[in-house]
């Protein structure tokens, strides 16, 4: 064995320079499975500080291979991603989320470009909210709608264009897409949740319970209203509104609503 090719291929590691294919291919003719691993170890703690991954527990699987995918723009396993979320082992608005909603935005939009299947414009934007890319979504959606038949696809547009409008705090233009919306699919429940976040988005709790009341009657589910006011939340920066509308939201159930009680925390100490 060449051990002068095995000291230049873990002063390359040392240095934080990836192996190249052939490279690794030599090892493993070599059977040198050790000089492997710490080249993997080392790619892996470059991926985590590139990705904001800072706890120095979390184990190399699934987290290398997913961002070794992502280094090759290659989709990653929805599924996958959804349950490490919901295990709060990633963070929905981290690197790694980002780059995963960016890569599933530009695939539905390629797919929208090739095939011009209008029903994969919701999913398309919806990526690009989550990408934190609002402008990308009301580019995308900034379509004809006279040329689509389906009122439900129509609505769907509407609603999700209505939400990137809010993301960007236009919600004028907002209210606007989620009163369309509703006269396209007067049934469906999204376009009133839509206009229940609006209302409050502006403060206006009474009202915004009455949108919500009537997506909840049209087949939205609790949990969805408490989502999207959980985002109401994070999304207002105003420490005295989150703090009225926390109140609001305790005094009217502090069962149900006992996630607001962490809004209270930091108006308190400045009290």
């Amino acid at each position: 064995m060449n051990n002068k090719y095995v000291d230049y291929l873990k002063s390359k590691i040392a240095l934080e320079k990836p192996l190249s294919d052939t490279e690794i291919e030599w090892l493993e003719d070599n059977g040198r499975e050790d000089i492997i691993a710490l080249a993997k170890q080392k790619h892996f703690t470059i991926l985590k500080r590139k990705y904001g991954l800072i706890d120095p527990l979390i184990p190399m699987q699934p987290f290398y291979e997913i961002m070794l995918k992502l280094e090759k723009k290659e989709r990653l396993d929805i599924l996958l991603v959804t349950q490490l979320i919901e295990k709060n082992m990633l963070s929905r608005d981290g690197k790694i989320a980002i780059a995963h909603y960016r890569l599933e935005a530009e695939f539905y939009e390629q797919e929208i470009k090739q095939n011009g299947n209008k029903n994969k414009i919701p999913t398309a934007s919806s990526y690009w909210r989550k990408a934190n890319e609002p402008k990308q979504a009301l580019k995308l959606t900034n379509i004809d709608l006279s040329k689509i038949r389906d009122t439900q696809i129509k609505s769907a547009i509407l609603v999700t264009r209505g939400a990137a409008f809010r993301d960007i705090n236009d919600l004028s233009e907002a209210e606007n897409c989620a009163r369309k919306a509703v006269a396209f699919q007067p049934d469906g429940y999204q376009p009133y949740t839509l206009m229940g976040a609006i209302c409050y988005d502006r403060h206006d709790y009474e009202e915004g319970d009455i949108w919500f009341e009537q997506a909840i009657q049209l087949g939205a589910e609790a949990e969805d209203i408490d989502a999207e006011l959980k985002r109401v939340f994070r999304n207002t920066k105003n420490e005295e509104q989150r703090h009225e509308a926390a109140m609001y939201l305790l005094k009217k159930d502090p069962h149900r609503y006992a996630w607001a009680k962490s809004y209270l925390k930091t108006t308190k100490n400045h009290e």
